[in-house]
């Protein structure tokens, strides 16, 4: 949207400096969401009481009667109204005409934004796909986004060609289920036939995936992937729960065997991989009994990084209507748990670091440290005599500092 912007001459500005214009692209997929959204909203307009507030993406879509009542907005664009943001906005400006917010469920095809590429930093993201098809019984998802849709492989191949051109050396491959790439295709062709395709781009020196469906990483995809000497060996599995009973009750399709079956084989094949993960802590019906299994399962899976979130209830979900609902102070004391193991688990990693070599993408500059990402995303930090911005360097890590490696005797590659 920035981009479209931009192309069409108007001047981009931080959010708390005076605009004309202010779009606030909404989140819906907690009730905290919903409520940074509106605050959001209605601090753009005590900035400047005379611009024209504009709110777009999935809580517009899934609560446009809500939002539309709000007085500090004057335009409300669905998740598909996005991609023409600048002509409705036009169009509200010159005749007052507002958009009305499409029923998501009746798009058929993936919203291009056309070829363009917006970035800040020395790695873009590039989605590929929108909408799901899960139906898990706590996300209201798929009802802001739609079913599956894939964007023509030629425009995701075009897009990142022209984003090596400008010199950014890694792309990360995102969707809102990105395990369904090409689900919706008349011939067969898959996430992982698109990866192939982007690996031979010249110029991209990794691609890292965005949060990924256990059930995606089969013998064959595996096999494929590893013949990809650009895939970062970091993969983000979305787990959700430990306890087969919890994962049943939230329509999730796999079992922790399977899932660690899938865990096994990823570390099978790469030695260095590093593996995070979602937990949602305080699912109806989870007792303690059940808690517990997350919590051991998670000891014996030792993921690097887990992303704990406490359960919202949304109304129009299954899981809203299911009996049992935990308490909010039982959640936080769960919540708090897994937070702690999470945090032992990385301080083990990070000392197993130390003494390796590692590569790093310098991202920016901090003082007198050079920061970044390694290509299994552990975030380090080095110092150099010159600027190493948007170069991958190869150093020794020599200690852990609050998290992060520090590397020293830096090289390019």
């Amino acid at each position: 949207m920035i981009q479209k912007f931009i192309e069409h001459g108007d001047k981009i500005v931080e959010f708390h400096e005076k605009a004309d214009i202010y779009i606030i692209n909404t989140c819906t997929v907690t009730n905290i969401s919903d409520r940074k959204s509106r605050q959001i909203i209605r601090r753009a307009k005590q900035i400047n009481p005379n611009a024209t507030i504009v709110a777009v993406g999935c809580y517009v879509q899934v609560a446009k009667q809500e939002i539309e009542n709000m007085p500090e907005i004057e335009l409300c664009l669905g998740t598909n109204e996005k991609k023409d943001i600048v002509q409705h906005i036009e169009e509200y400006l010159s005749n007052g005409k507002r958009q009305s917010v499409e029923d998501v469920f009746e798009s058929q095809q993936y919203g291009d934004f056309g070829d363009i590429t917006y970035t800040e930093k020395v790695r873009a993201v590039v989605k590929v796909q929108d909408g799901c098809d899960r139906f898990c019984s706590y996300c209201l998802i798929p009802y802001a986004r739609g079913r599956v849709r894939s964007r023509n492989p030629q425009n995701v191949v075009n897009e990142i060609q022209k984003i090596a051109e400008n010199g950014i050396k890694e792309v990360v491959i995102t969707g809102i289920h990105v395990a369904s790439y090409g689900k919706d295709f008349k011939q067969k062709y898959q996430l992982i036939d698109l990866l192939e395709q982007i690996n031979q781009i010249n110029g991209i020196e990794r691609i890292r995936l965005g949060s990924l469906e256990p059930l995606l990483i089969e013998d064959d995809f595996l096999k494929r992937l590893k013949e990809m000497h650009k895939i970062c060996h970091h993969f983000h599995l979305s787990l959700q729960s430990g306890c087969d009973a919890t994962l049943q009750r939230m329509n999730r399709r796999y079992t922790t065997k399977q899932f660690e079956q899938i865990v096994q084989k990823l570390r099978n094949t790469y030695k260095d991989v590093i593996l995070t993960t979602d937990i949602i802590v305080g699912f109806p019906g989870e007792t303690e009994e059940e808690f517990n299994e997350t919590y051991q399962f998670l000891t014996q899976i030792k993921f690097y990084k887990t992303h704990i979130f406490k359960y919202s209830r949304r109304s129009g979900t299954k899981a809203a209507t299911m009996p049992n609902q935990v308490i909010d102070e039982m959640k936080e004391e769960r919540s708090k748990k897994l937070i702690q193991l999470s945090h032992q688990n990385q301080e083990w990693y990070h000392k197993q670091f130390v003494g390796k070599e590692v590569e790093v993408l310098i991202e920016e500059k901090e003082g007198e440290f050079y920061k970044g990402h390694t290509a299994n995303y552990v975030f380090a930090k080095t110092k150099a005599n010159q600027d190493r911005i948007n170069q991958i360097v190869s150093g020794r890590v020599e200690k852990v500092n609050f998290n992060e490696l520090i590397v020293e005797n830096v090289t390019n590659l």
